[in-house]
């Protein structure tokens, strides 16, 4: 019986202790719910609003870039990373082991590069499996990146991941990416993104630049609204999309410039180059292009948009100084005849002429691009107000901004002058090309308003702005001044560049001129500045110029730096290819025909005629498709075992591709294929030797 008792009393105590525990921490609870409710009730009230009134920002959908006929050029991509959780509660060892031999051989097939074999992704996937039941291991493993969304539902198809994210354990991450799905095409004048502190993405360069404020649209507003059982984010401001931006970029002629320029780099051995193609009545921006020398790769890629950047122009500015002499009648005509030499000293400062003549035309001063000339010229009007030829540059509009669309455009830079004769020194080093910096669009801009019979058109690279719901923004073709010069000015210089490569003496003419396309322009040099002043083995070659002359279409300016080669075989080679492509594309108003007529009693039918030599290997097979009746045929040429390629009957392209392999520097004279090779097929030779190829139509 006393046992009983005490057995009564120890439970009666242990009930005593939990009941008295449970109404301790219920009497906590209440005190605290107190506290809450009554106490500090005010303070929660304050949290409570700030959650509920919070307002986030809802970024919008950035717009697309396309080129002028609607091809995209730019545009968000939603892409996907795969990975696989390890840690999923569906995955069987077991059933992992079974299709895994059918999974890696799908995946292997995946791969677009074909880097990775069926049995390189089983030991991957198996020795990642391992290593995630470790302590320490980790529980994802990422399969690929960047796949579309038809990629990654094709990757969720394969065997073993088509059961499921539970049982196989294929997860994705998605994020926007902005894509160019033309590559490097235009790259660096469209333009690149960054992200800022807020995580939005906005343009860092070129047109992403240029135009943010219109591509990345108007952010939304979301408030936080309190449901029965939590708080959720709802829109309240739904966010507005960027405007989709039409450019003027011709997608065919930008490839024509690319090709072009970086063929030319190679073969020039240029340190970077820009070029730019423009219509010459609108100023659309049909082309552009930036190429800058890898140290890492030796290739060249796009590099920074040196197109809007200032540089000593060189000779390219004495036709720009020769307008100005025009319209104040300081020269009359292309005949106007100046007493030259090849030197003359001026305010102290001797300047020497390597094209001199006792006398030279106006004409002449710019075909074979006399310092001595355009200095005189410039100096009998403005030599005791140098700063007037500045003076009436600005009032020419050359220094206002043209705002293109093309981020980090500059303008000329041309200082203010007094009345020295440190000034008249430097008024006569302006008016050939020296302490200025005017950046190649703003030079390009001027000869377009040559060819455009003086009106100055804006250049531009946007066409239209268009968002869903809005109509249509069209950009009007508008003017910097409605006339830079008068008509006959413009004839006038027109006629002096037409000489540059069409004289005998043109400092162009060995190189530019053809048949097909006549081209007009001026060549242009300038030395490099460096610490110890200006630099006799680098320089900066130019051409600037519009083709077809008699009635002008196009206006291009190609600039090249540190080339081997003068400013008419390289940058005016590039124009000049550049005009000859765009005529076989019909693009310069012309019909390409490929047929012409023949003699009636030979055959009274239009037969068409073979434009190219044909190799004799499968020639009849080509002619007879094409019912090509002459031709010049052409054998193989067989290669040496050793030594220098043969390339005699090859295209340029083909030959270049056979030397350069080799490590040989090619230089090249003539149009067509190759005639002629100055080291003859077979010879012994050390990389870097240099082999002149003659070309012939």
């Amino acid at each position: 019986m006393k046992k009983n008792t005490t057995n009564k009393r120890n439970f009666i105590s242990r009930y005593r202790f939990f009941v008295g525990a449970m109404l301790l921490f219920a009497s906590c609870i209440v005190f605290k719910m107190f506290k809450t409710t009554v106490v500090y009730a005010s303070e929660w009230n304050d949290k409570a609003n700030k959650v509920l009134t919070r307002v986030d920002s809802i970024a919008p959908v950035r717009g697309k870039i396309y080129a002028d006929n609607g091809m995209v050029l730019a545009t968000n991509m939603q892409l996907y990373t795969a990975r696989i959780d390890w840690k999923a509660t569906g995955i069987k060892p077991d059933t992992l082991q079974k299709y895994l031999p059918a999974l890696c051989d799908s995946l292997a097939a995946f791969d677009k590069d074909k880097t990775h074999t069926a049995e390189y992704w089983q030991t991957e996937l198996l020795t990642s499996y391992k290593n995630s039941k470790e302590k320490d291991g980790k529980r994802f493993y990422r399969l690929m990146r960047g796949l579309t969304g038809h990629e990654f539902s094709r990757l969720a198809s394969f065997p073993y991941f088509n059961k499921g994210s539970n049982k196989s354990g294929l997860i994705s991450d998605r994020e926007i990416k902005r894509t160019k799905p033309f590559g490097a095409m235009a790259s660096r004048s469209i333009g690149g993104m960054k992200q800022d502190s807020t995580g939005n993405w906005h343009g860092s360069s070129g047109l992403e630049y240029a135009l943010d404020s219109l591509l990345f649209g108007k952010k939304g507003v979301s408030k936080k609204v309190q449901l029965t059982n939590k708080i959720v984010s709802t829109p309240d401001e739904p966010a507005i999309p960027g405007y989709n931006i039409t450019t003027t970029i011709n997608v065919d002629m930008q490839d024509i410039l690319e090709n072009e320029l970086y063929d030319m780099c190679k073969l020039a051995c240029a340190k970077w180059a820009t070029a730019i193609l423009m219509e010459v009545a609108t100023g659309e921006i049909k082309a552009i292009s930036n190429l800058t020398l890898d140290d890492k790769t030796g290739d060249y890629v796009e590099g920074t948009n040196n197109a809007v950047i200032g540089y000593e122009p060189g000779s390219v500015i004495k036709p720009i100084s020769m307008m100005v002499a025009l319209e104040d009648g300081v020269v009359t005509g292309p005949d106007h005849v100046w007493t030259t030499g090849a030197v003359w000293t001026y305010a102290g400062k001797t300047i020497k002429d390597p094209h001199s003549a006792p006398t030279l035309t106006a004409e002449q001063i710019i075909a074979r691009s006399s310092n001595v000339g355009m200095s005189k010229i410039i100096a009998s009007k403005y030599g005791n107000n140098p700063d007037g030829f500045r003076q009436r540059l600005e009032q020419m509009g050359f220094f206002e901004p043209f705002n293109s669309g093309i981020g980090g455009e500059r303008v000329p830079v041309f200082n203010k002058l007094g009345n020295t004769n440190a000034d008249r020194v430097a008024l006569t080093r302006m008016a050939f090309g020296y302490t200025t910096l005017v950046p190649p669009l703003r030079t390009l801009a001027m000869y377009n308003a040559i060819a455009n019979d003086g009106k100055f058109v804006r250049p531009h690279l946007v066409k239209k702005l268009s968002r869903e719901g809005e109509p249509d923004s069209i950009v009007p073709i508008t003017y910097i001044r409605e006339q830079v010069c008068s008509p006959k000015s413009a004839q006038s210089l027109r006629q002096m560049l037409h000489a540059v490569v069409w004289d005998d003496h043109g400092t162009a003419h060995r190189y530019l001129q053809d048949d097909k396309v006549e081209i007009a322009g001026k060549t242009g040099t300038a030395f490099v500045t460096g610490p110890g002043g200006y630099s006799s083995s680098v320089k900066r070659y130019a051409f600037c110029g519009f083709f077809p002359y008699s009635a002008p279409k196009y206006s291009c300016m190609v600039l090249m730096m540190g080339s081997t080669m003068s400013a008419a075989a390289s940058s005016g080679v590039v124009l000049k290819n550049t005009a000859l492509k765009m005529y076989a594309r019909g693009m310069l108003g012309n019909e390409s025909k490929y047929e012409i007529e023949v003699d009636a009693k030979d055959n009274p039918k239009k037969a068409p005629q073979a434009s190219a030599l044909l190799y004799s290997d499968g020639a009849n097979v080509v002619k007879n498709k094409l019912g090509i009746t002459k031709s010049k045929t052409l054998r193989e040429p067989s290669q040496p075992k050793s030594g220098v390629p043969n390339v005699v009957g090859k295209s340029l392209r083909e030959a270049l591709d056979l030397l350069e392999k080799k490590g040989l520097n090619v230089q090249f004279a003539g149009t067509g294929y190759v005639v002629r090779q100055s080291v003859a097929a077979g010879s012994a030779y050390k990389r870097g030797d240099l082999v002149t190829l003659a070309l012939k139509q």
